[in-house]
């Protein structure tokens, strides 16, 4: 006896089609045999907890001085509105700490009320972020 033999009376039928339900659509029957999730969410948390974040270092007072003295370059300059590279904190919004990132622009005003510097393309840094300044302007 072949392994087949016990199906040779229903080997050759047509295969059924029902005359009152609608044949499922490709796509739905495609999803039935989907992966399933049991633990939806998991992998992003996994994912999201794996991720660094730098911690925000405090500057020296040597530092500090130094950066407000090229705050206040830029404010005497900001007519001709200098190109400055600045490189700040940004906070993460997820997580403790963040990342430090520069920006790169041209300044159009250093808001003393909000304590920011905010650049043409309106982005903005506030100035207690601020690590590092540099630009041509300083070179002179």
């Amino acid at each position: 006896m072949k392994p087949t033999d016990k199906y040779d009376d229903i080997i050759n039928m047509p295969h059924h089609r029902s005359q009152i339900r609608p044949s499922m659509p490709i796509i739905d029957r495609a999803a039935q045999f989907s992966p399933f999730a049991a633990l939806t969410g998991y992998d992003a948390a996994v994912e999201e907890t794996a991720r660094l974040t730098d911690e925000k270092t405090e500057l020296t007072e040597d530092a500090k001085s130094i950066l407000n003295e090229k705050i206040q370059m830029i404010a005497e300059a900001i007519d001709m509105q200098p190109i400055v590279s600045i490189t700040h904190f940004v906070p993460d919004k997820k997580k403790a700490g963040g990342a430090y990132v520069t920006t790169v622009g041209r300044v159009k005003r250093i808001d003393e009320y909000e304590r920011t510097v905010v650049f043409s393309d309106k982005n903005t840094v506030r100035i207690d972020q601020i690590r590092d300044i540099d630009g041509a302007l300083f070179n002179k």
